[in-house]
């Protein structure tokens, strides 16, 4: 039985309790921490769950009957939170996005590896039939090489979502939109697409004055090949559509999910390919559904990956890869320049440090709420 502790009792930690509550044959949470004892207070009995209840992380580190951890904290206390855990010998589950900084990402992938645990990151979107779907159509390379894609990663928050003391700072939640949300789409691009060359991004806040961070960028990747992809995320998009595009020089998919395939007429025009259409089609259909989705698919992987020592479908190497792709997005934006990959040390915002510096600040932050009454969020729209 793997004992399990939930480290921050917060809006996106129902969605592992009830995950872990899936498999009870497979695990059993102990123990929840928040530095708001109340709120982990509140989680145990709504969850009728017999775990006790702590207020700071680190008496939690020499409990030997924990096994796994699941950080639910805002993102600048992912690096300090994971890297305690992995070196007291427990496997860690980490919440998007992995931490705020490249340096922090390679430190705990360091920590995961010296310690010999498990470090997955959580990209519960990953884990849907959808996605599962389209995955295996673009490997099979029916529509031949992909020459360009397009990430629609649209949301809409109102002004008062970042007056919430964590959010809307360079300092505690990392960056706004780019970060934070299209996260989810990003994951989905660099592991579908591969990482690109170079970044040139813009990015701008048009509607949140009460935010130090970004609102909406437009990102555009190119690829040693030639392909280019572009990359839109915001929170001030009404109708959240969102959705991704791959196009092929044979045909294009998409999720949700869309076949178009196209051959040349004697004049240059196009004209559809029925037959191949119907070829990605059945690679799609043939695809089974997932038994878990969302974040219980991943925390299934997980709970199977310790028990069965087999690798998790995304570990600390895939998650510092989508934060590669982002934090390039913030330094070509900041700095007006196209960012060549892979990002290193010598990049200006591979630390924290480098990027509360060098970042660029829209606003200043004036308002700050402890809590919202209302804990309820959204996440994601119809891809």
């Amino acid at each position: 039985m793997i004992q399990v502790a939930v480290i921050g009792a917060g809006a996106i930690s129902p969605a592992h309790i009830q995950a872990y509550l899936q498999f009870p044959e497979q695990c059993r949470i102990v123990a929840i921490c928040d530095i708001y004892p109340e709120k982990a207070r509140q989680k145990a009995d709504q969850f009728q769950l017999d775990a006790e209840i702590y207020a700071d992380y680190s008496e939690m580190l020499q409990r030997s009957d924990i096994d796994l951890v699941s950080v639910c904290t805002p993102p600048y206390t992912h690096a300090e939170t994971a890297i305690a855990f992995l070196k007291a010998g427990k496997h860690v589950i980490v919440e998007k996005p992995m931490a705020s900084s490249l340096e922090e990402c390679d430190r705990m992938n360091e920590a995961a590896e010296q310690s010999g645990r498990m470090l997955s990151v959580v990209a519960q979107n990953r884990f849907t039939t959808p996605m599962m779907k389209l995955k295996r159509v673009l490997d099979t390379k029916l529509m031949g090489p992909i020459v360009h894609a397009q990430v629609d990663s649209y949301w809409w928050r109102g002004h008062c979502y970042y007056d919430l003391w964590w959010r809307g700072t360079w300092e505690k939640e990392g960056g706004g939109c780019t970060l934070n949300h299209a996260v989810h789409h990003i994951d989905i691009f660099q592991w579908m697409n591969g990482m690109p060359a170079e970044i040139t991004a813009v990015m701008s806040n048009t509607s949140h004055d009460n935010a130090e961070v970004e609102d909406i960028s437009v990102a555009i990747a190119r690829y040693d090949n030639g392909a280019l992809a572009q990359l839109t995320s915001s929170v001030v998009h009404h109708g959240q559509e969102q959705q991704l595009i791959f196009q092929g020089k044979h045909a294009r998919v998409s999720a949700p999910w869309k076949v178009a395939a196209s051959v040349s007429k004697p004049n240059g025009f196009p004209e559809q390919d029925e037959e191949l259409e119907a070829r990605i089609q059945q690679a799609y259909d043939e695809q089974p559904e997932l038994p878990y989705e969302g974040h219980r698919g991943q925390i299934h992987d997980v709970l199977n990956a310790i028990e069965q020592g087999s690798p998790v479908l995304v570990d600390g190497i895939q998650g510092r890869r989508t934060l590669e792709l982002i934090t390039a997005i913030y330094q070509s934006a900041s700095t007006g320049q196209t960012v060549k990959l892979p990002l290193g040390p010598d990049s200006p915002f591979y630390t924290r440090e480098g990027i509360l510096q060098n970042a660029t600040y829209f606003y200043e932050k004036k308002t700050s709420v402890e809590n919202f009454s209302d804990n309820n969020i959204t996440s994601g729209g119809n891809s």
